[in-house]
């Protein structure tokens, strides 16, 4: 399973041959970025906003068969449960090989039971930059209590790109000891190292 980082939020998931991309956000929407150019399967959002569900920024194909078990999980945007920022999905996609899940906006505690569901994964997208989500410190704790083999930050402020209410990606990564720099894209395979894989947003 091949990851590569677009920005912001968004991902491109293939394996097989077969594409999703994550949270495409729309022309604009997010400071510094460039658009979202991409041909796909499959596209999944984890909530309507702008800069996460831009379904028509992706060209999407048909014929491909999936390798994808998708399961989904409904959080919120918020810690009020919606009623700032309304609702989350978190998508956990299983190719049998490699299992990813990916936060979406994630604002709130999840319960045990959640947590329960995204224990053995092999990379886990999550969102650290706050206001709009959960911080680097949230974000940090909730990764360790999961134990992924992989953790992925997104969501987060950068040198000339991201929103300014939230914070830079140096927050999440002084608070991660085994942290790695990347280029855009990661080979994920079930063998991988317990790692932080900071990759570098491919659309900035």
């Amino acid at each position: 399973m091949t990851i590569t980082y677009l920005g912001h939020s968004c991902f491109k998931v293939e394996s097989r041959g077969y594409v999703v991309v994550l949270d495409p956000y729309e022309e604009g929407s997010v400071p510094g970025y460039g658009p979202v150019r991409e041909e796909a399967d499959a596209v999944l959002c984890s909530h309507g906003h702008r800069d996460h569900g831009a379904v028509g920024c992706v060209a999407l194909r048909q014929g491909e068969v999936s390798p994808f078990a998708v399961e989904t999980i409904h959080t919120w945007h918020d810690d009020r449960q919606g009623a700032l920022r309304g609702p989350d999905t978190i998508h956990i996609l299983d190719d049998g090989q490699c299992r990813v899940a990916h936060l979406g906006d994630l604002g709130c505690e999840l319960t045990p039971e959640q947590k329960e569901k995204l224990k053995g994964l092999t990379a886990l997208l999550i969102p650290v930059g706050g206001y709009y989500t959960i911080d680097a410190a949230q974000a940090s704790a909730l990764a360790n209590e999961l134990s992924p083999a992989v953790v992925i930050p997104m969501h987060y402020r950068g040198e000339g790109f991201g929103y300014d209410v939230i914070g830079p990606l140096e927050d999440f990564a002084a608070l991660r000891s085994d942290g790695r720099e990347y280029g855009s894209v990661l080979e994920l395979t079930p063998e991988m190292e317990k790692q932080t894989a900071m990759l570098r947003p491919r659309n900035m």
